[in-house]
């Protein structure tokens, strides 16, 4: 069930690049930097993921990064998501994230799973929103 808003970003993709995948089908990289709000700080979010494309022509993928606060706070988080493509290049993933930090202001986060929203558009601009999994 989905609980409190935690997160709230909007930010860039930085850089792509096509990996191999043994199987033969397209695997992409994508880093991206975007600002956030994460339990009401502001922050920086910097991740990196990689997605495929499966037979069903949707997309799945796994990610990483860091989220620096204004006040030196940091957290670290994994994801996995499933995604669809759009005709003009545009991609949306839904998927959950799990966060890791010895920052006293977000240690909560230790213990919770979050649920996300992740779009980027066709020219790179990425906006996401994520939910405490209840």
């Amino acid at each position: 069930m989905q609980g409190e808003k935690i997160a709230e970003e909007s930010g860039k993709v930085t850089s792509q690049r096509v990996l191999p995948n043994p199987d033969g089908s397209p695997k992409m990289e994508t880093s991206f930097q975007a600002s956030c709000t994460l339990l009401g700080a502001k922050a920086t979010n910097r991740g990196t993921y990689w997605s495929v494309v499966r037979p069903s022509g949707t997309l799945y993928g796994e990610g990483q990064g860091i989220v620096i606060g204004e006040e030196g706070d940091m957290a670290t988080w994994i994801g996995q998501g499933v995604g669809t493509m759009k005709k003009d290049g545009a991609v949306t993933y839904r998927g959950a994230v799990y966060y890791q930090t010895s920052s006293a202001k977000w240690s909560r986060l230790n213990s919770v799973a979050a649920i996300f929203e992740y779009e980027v558009d066709a020219q790179g601009n990425s906006r996401s929103q994520s939910w405490e999994w209840k």
